[in-house]
């Protein structure tokens, strides 16, 4: 019988949102092109944006895969997925003005949820097929950050009552200054108090200037800002909490990584080694209170990792780093499609199962694992 699969790194732009889009100038924005033969272009990362770059050309097509909910539903039968928990993907709510985050916050949460419930309902009205015997939908929600913290809070409490909500999603800007920012203590006790899992996802990668001579990312396209900006962002995210003692104020606090931890359990042992022979930290014999958890701690107790890493690798890393109990599947869909219009299945999705077959090898128990039970005893999906 084949394993339950549960695929927890899958998203979405409900159509509101791509409106929102289409009517903003400013990056993140979509483009429609005067030619109505060829798709929208979705113009999400600053680097995209390049004056240079003729309009019709930047960004990336943005087709009905990133937004049409028939279309991951088919997505998930040609691969063998059983369940997807769908989320909003980058930049999220991060642009939008703070009078208007709460009200866009409450739509599309509960328009996530709607949506949910009429898929899941359609595939099992009287609710009595196991989870493995039907396509199901489950979400994230999308959280107001531009606006002050209180409203946060007030939204991560209200998508307790929404019944298909499983936890959020976020971006590494918090409130506009980082994950270690102090005034993001009340939305970390909002998620501790509730068991709400945060689903920390990167967007704003690292500056052009890191990746060397002015115009490289437009010289090299995706590669530099998606296959290293990202994973990096989110390593310096989490060590930032880790230094700023959100851990320690925080023991409960329940974080999923997207793409394995980025470089995280590669990083760690140095990350640790740095902290114990910092002078700043107390332990060094200064006098600025540094982390009193252990990043190995915090990785074994407070963070879990998506598989999406592509490779037998990373995933030894991940595992070694928090263990295969805390690894979960994903595919990143509708992002990294396939190339051709032969292709019917999904290369970032294929070579996903490959490696985690190729990392736990004959563990046929871990691999059932990895591939949907933890998610769905983590997420308590039922």
């Amino acid at each position: 019988m084949p394993p339950l699969i549960v695929d927890v790194h899958t998203h979405v732009y409900p159509p509101a949102y791509m409106q929102m889009l289409r009517e903003r100038k400013a990056v993140p924005y979509v483009h429609d092109p005067a030619n109505k033969d060829e798709v929208p272009r979705l113009i999400i990362l600053s680097s995209d944006n390049d004056p240079s770059i003729p309009l019709d050309q930047r960004g990336r097509p943005v087709d009905a895969s990133y937004w049409n909910i028939d279309v991951k539903l088919s997505f998930m039968r040609q691969h063998g997925i059983n369940c997807s928990v769908i989320s909003l993907a980058n930049p999220w709510l991060d642009f939008v003005e703070p009078q208007e985050a709460q009200t866009w916050a409450g739509k599309i949460n509960d328009d996530l949820d709607a949506t949910c419930a009429q898929v899941n309902q359609a595939a099992d009205p009287e609710n009595k097929l196991a989870l493995d015997q039907k396509e199901t939908l489950f979400a994230m929600g999308a959280l107001p950050l531009s606006a002050p913290a209180d409203v946060v809070v007030n939204e991560i409490r209200r998508l307790k009552t929404l019944p298909h909500l499983r936890g959020v999603i976020m971006g590494t800007s918090g409130l506009g200054k980082g994950l270690d920012d102090a005034r993001l203590d009340p939305v970390w006790e909002a998620l501790q108090e509730t068991d709400s899992l945060m689903f920390l996802h990167p967007h704003y990668g690292l500056p052009d200037e890191a990746f060397g001579a002015p115009g490289v990312t437009n010289r090299y396209g995706h590669v530099l800002p998606l296959a290293l900006g990202f994973p990096l962002e989110t390593t310096i995210a989490v060590t930032r909490m880790l230094l700023s003692g959100v851990f320690d104020r925080f023991p409960k606090l329940k974080v999923l990584l997207a793409h394995s931890g980025g470089t995280l359990p590669f990083l760690a042992g140095r990350i640790e080694s740095c902290i114990l022979h910092e002078r700043k930290f107390i332990s060094g014999g200064g006098d600025v209170p540094g982390p009193q958890r252990s990043i190995w701690e915090v990785l074994k107790e407070n963070i879990y990792l998506d598989a999406v890493v592509y490779g037998k690798a990373g995933l030894k890393a991940a595992v070694t780093a928090s263990g295969s109990d805390r690894l979960l599947f994903g595919t990143d869909h509708p992002f990294f499609p396939p190339l051709s219009e032969e292709e019917k299945d999904w290369p970032s999705v294929t070579t996903n199962y490959k490696a985690i077959h190729a990392a736990f090898d004959t563990e046929a128990e871990a691999v059932a694992d990895v591939l949907g039970r933890n998610a769905a005893r983590i997420l308590n999906l039922k």
